[in-house]
């Protein structure tokens, strides 16, 4: 097998069926590919659809889908750890339940960005938003001196010429991230303490950076965000105190590195208020 690409689900049925509908349909692969389901305590019928459904689609496309079902919702990280350790193939993909492909062949071309140099531990596509002309949601991520997160791109055309050259970014999100097995296997997962989610993949970033590896954004992968449906919206999750408590979390173990990295100024992570379009207010979404 030469790539798992690893999903979480908590409710939000119409946009998993959605996404993860449009990964399996829409996605063209050179090697074999399998898809690992998380699902979270879904109370929705969300976990019924990808029992019966999503594993009847992926057979038709000959993708095995693996469904691992938690009856309660334990958190992105412990999930995703999860599916990790169930996975079989080369290459680890995390993928959101609200992302869905623009270019077919994102996964070949974010392999060969890693295949380019044994250096590059970690690649990033170009998330663009799901409504006409597709603006950019994420270019990679730069972090201030102080820690602060800026979302390279966000909000501007999705042609912009400083964000289509691929280039080596502090961090990457982990709503469509590609790593190396071997990397993951040796360095670990997320961390567990960013319990139930937020920072968990800047940490994993900022630990495999650590250890020699680069973090690159590649601009020749475009792939569609919903935005902050897998985390809004959920009752347990008190989605601004968690980005808080985890931010610190993340700032003081980090600090010696981001300090001095001449990342995002302040005013370049002051964060861009962009409302959501419904789900059901969005067209069939072109692939490239």
């Amino acid at each position: 097998m030469t790539y798992s690409l690893i999903t979480l689900s908590h409710n939000k049925l119409e946009c998993t069926r959605r996404c993860l509908s449009a990964l399996i349909r829409n996605s063209s692969c050179d090697q074999s590919w399998e898809m690992i389901v998380v699902d979270n305590g879904s109370t929705d019928g969300s976990k019924e659809w990808c029992d019966n459904e999503l594993k009847g689609l992926g057979k038709k496309h000959d993708v095995p889908v693996t469904v691992i079902h938690n009856s309660l919702n334990i958190g992105c990280s412990y999930a995703r750890n999860q599916a990790i350790t169930a996975a079989q193939g080369e290459y680890i993909v995390f993928t959101d339940n609200d992302v869905a492909p623009r270019t077919v062949r994102w996964m070949p071309e974010m392999r060969a960005v890693l295949d380019s140099d044994r250096k590059i531990g970690m690649v990033g596509p170009k998330m663009v938003y799901t409504w006409e002309p597709y603006p950019i949601q994420c270019a990679g991520v730069s972090i201030s001196g102080r820690g602060h997160v800026c979302f390279r791109g966000r909000g501007e055309a999705i042609n912009t010429p400083a964000f289509n050259q691929p280039r080596t970014v502090q961090c990457l999100i982990s709503a469509c991230l590609m790593i190396p097995a071997a990397l993951l296997e040796k360095y670990g997962g997320f961390d567990e303490a960013f319990h139930p989610v937020q920072f968990e993949d800047f940490d994993l970033c900022y630990r495999l950076r650590e250890a020699g590896y680069k973090a690159v954004y590649t601009p020749n992968v475009e792939m569609y965000h919903f935005e902050s449906v897998t985390t809004q919206g959920t009752p347990a999750v008190r989605n601004q105190a968690v980005v808080i408590r985890n931010g610190l979390l993340f700032q003081k173990r980090w600090r010696h590195m981001f300090i001095q990295e001449n990342g995002a100024t302040e005013d370049e992570c002051r964060w861009k208020t962009i409302p959501p379009v419904p789900i059901d207010q969005i067209n069939e979404l072109p692939l490239i």
